[in-house]
């Protein structure tokens, strides 16, 4: 049976289309009907990855293209383990095995050169060139619990990866490149990668725009 639009609004046909976003592979915590965080940030993933207006919302257009896409999502690589972070696209994937296991929003680096003050210190500028620079890195640098105040503000979990850059949970998570230089995503999608230890220390990070170089 075809998907209909649903909008933003709670209900057994929003049930039909957080199963299709997990069938497809777009991460969200719940099928049960309920159009909170994870659902709208799935579906914008979902719209992002197949060239559609990143609402947010299941409009007529977002949920013929559910009903009619038949292929998981995935990025680029095809072969390890790692996550692949695609600029062009704002998604980050999780690959084990050379298979893409899940899709989740994300937003990087602005590209808008920045100075504020340091949140931590005091007198002390902070300045930079709002990229998150392509390439393929490591997670070096992890804290655990909750909220801590970074040097540009409050970030949720972090995973470094690149000295300051690094994968970290957000308040806000727009459909645009919007960060200091950071990855950020749902706090609930940070919970996951650390509950499911998918970016463990040392995990491979690759962070490329389109065309990629691996």
């Amino acid at each position: 049976m075809p998907l209909v639009a649903v909008g933003k609004k709670d209900g057994a046909e929003t049930a039909r289309v957080q199963q299709r976003l997990l069938d497809l592979g777009f991460w969200l915590q719940s099928s049960e009907g309920e159009y909170g965080v994870t659902t709208a940030q799935a579906v914008m993933a979902f719209q992002k990855y197949v060239g559609l207006e990143a609402s947010a919302a299941v409009d007529e257009a977002t949920a013929q293209a559910l009903t009619s896409t038949t292929t998981k999502a995935h990025g680029e690589t095809n072969t390890g383990t790692l996550i692949e972070i695609d600029k062009d696209l704002q998604l980050l994937f999780i690959v084990q095995d050379a298979v893409t296991v899940w899709t989740i929003n994300v937003s990087t680096g602005s590209g808008i050169a920045f100075k504020e003050r340091d949140k931590n210190e005091w007198g002390k500028w902070v300045w930079g060139d709002g990229q998150t620079p392509d390439g393929i890195f490591k997670i070096n640098r992890e804290a655990e619990k909750g909220w801590r105040t970074g040097d540009l503000g409050d970030i949720y979990r972090p995973k470094y990866f690149n000295v300051g850059i690094g994968l970290h949970g957000a308040y806000q998570v727009p459909n645009y490149p919007a960060s200091h230089g950071c990855v950020r995503m749902s706090t609930p999608a940070m919970d996951f990668i650390w509950a499911e230890n998918l970016a463990p220390m040392g995990m491979k990070i690759w962070v490329h725009s389109d065309p990629p170089v691996l």
